[in-house]
Order: C-alpha cells, then sequence, then structure tokens
C-alpha cells in the first residue's frame, strides 16, 4: 500500500479506500457476503489471491474482522463498526456515479446485475414453493445462461442447470436488463420494446418485476451533463 506522505484526512483514507477491488470488497460484505467464495462470486474478475491479500490488510486495519466457521471450513468474514462507517464512502460513490457516469458497453455484465438483483429481492414477495427461472441474455459477444433458484425464501444464482424443472423463462438484452436494474429503463418499458421477454404461467410473469429487484442507486437520476453524454 503506497503512501501520499500527507497527513490530510482524505489522503490517508483514500490510501485504503482507493486500493483496488477495496469498494467492491467493502460493498459485498456490507450486502451479507460472509464467506470468501460468496465475496469473490459478487466481483467477477478479481482473483483468489488479491482477494486474499485485500481481506488480510482490511483486517490489519480493523476494517474487517473473521472468525472460524462453526463447520471449520473456511472463515466468516464481516464489516467491523470502522468497515460499516467506510461502507458510507461507497454509498456517497455510489450516488456520484449514479448521477454523473455513463453506463458504457464494458458495464453490460448482466451477471453482475442478476448477483445484485438477487441481494435485493424482497424475501416477503418471493413465492414459499420453489421456483426455477432461467436468463438467457443476448448482445453480448456471446449469448450467457443463468439459473435463478428460489427456494424456502433463498436464493441462488446457478451457472449450470441446478436440475430441478424451469417454471419461467426470461429473454433479455444484456443493456435492457442491466439499465433496468439501474434505474435508466423501465420494465414495461423493455418488454413492450421485446428487449425483455417473458414466458411461464401467467402469475410468474407478473410477479417477477413487483420483487423490487433493481439497484439502491434506481432512483437517482443522470444529471444533465451525463444525460447529455
Amino acid at each position: 500500500m503506497r503512501s501520499y506522505g500527507q497527513y490530510c484526512p482524505i489522503a490517508r483514507g483514500a490510501e485504503i479506500f482507493a486500493e483496488r477491488w477495496t469498494p467492491v470488497i467493502i460493498r459485498n460484505l456490507y450486502l451479507g457476503c460472509g464467506s470468501f467464495g460468496e465475496i469473490l462470486e459478487g466481483a467477477p474478475g478479481l482473483s483468489r489471491t488479491l482477494l486474499s491479500q485485500r481481506l488480510k490488510q482490511l483486517q490489519r486495519l480493523g476494517i474487517v474482522r473473521s472468525a472460524p466457521k462453526t463447520d471449520g471450513r473456511g472463515n466468516h468474514y464481516e464489516l467491523t463498526p470502522a468497515g460499516h462507517d467506510l461502507f458510507t464512502v461507497c454509498v456517497s460513490l455510489g450516488e456520484w456515479g449514479a448521477a454523473w457516469l455513463e453506463i458504457a458497453p464494458e458495464h453490460l455484465d448482466p451477471f453482475v446485475a442478476l448477483w445484485s438483483m438477487c441481494n435485493v429481492l424482497r424475501r416477503d414477495r418471493l413465492p414459499h414453493r420453489r421456483v426455477v427461472i432461467r436468463f438467457d441474455f443476448t448482445g453480448r459477444p456471446h449469448p450467457e445462461r443463468y439459473w435463478l433458484l428460489i427456494e424456502r425464501g433463498e436464493t441462488e444464482i446457478c451457472k449450470t442447470y441446478p436440475g430441478h424443472d424451469e417454471d419461467l423463462y426470461i429473454t433479455a438484452e444484456a443493456e435492457a436488463f442491466v439499465k433496468w436494474h439501474a434505474g435508466q429503463q423501465t420494465w414495461v418499458g423493455a418488454v413492450r420494446d421485446g428487449r425483455i421477454q417473458l414466458h411461464g404461467p401467467t402469475w410468474l410473469v407478473r410477479a417477477f418485476p413487483t420483487w423490487n429487484a433493481r439497484s439502491a442507486f434506481a432512483h437517482i437520476k443522470p444529471a444533465p451533463a451525463a444525460a447529455a453524454g
């Protein structure tokens, strides 16, 4: 970790917060990712080696703490009070990014949107029975397929067929799905334009978009300069 060599709190804080992947790790921990694998899953592109280094660094700084899992397999990670305070910086950064930065083609990873969606679903609105939803994303260099398994109020994203009957099929342009999650595209508009298509029981087709599965920053409108591009 390189130092700016300044006493200024902004400079000292940036030495920690501005390290690559650190804000994403803090975000994932805040969202409830407690295991090494869960943190890693929500950060595509982050290597296991670098995640291990960052977690050790954040523990030394008193931002993250860990304890062995009760089953003895790996550690459970969580934010300390200092880590929760640092997450407020993540929120401010997210609000600024939502207002002032455009979503560029390199940001249109539908898996990240799907992963994020699963962390903000309204559990009280989820079906009581097991439901399997298949997602086919288009508009990327290679088509992508994932499954969302919902059972007993818990959700899991599967990259391979989970072995249960599929109840709902969703085919979506990656751009439309990401921008809907980000609050820049309405569900009704995307469905009307054929950019998102649903096939399955009527009750499930109608229920899916009511699960309040959009980004925590979806309510922020782009600033005029950002909207103008």
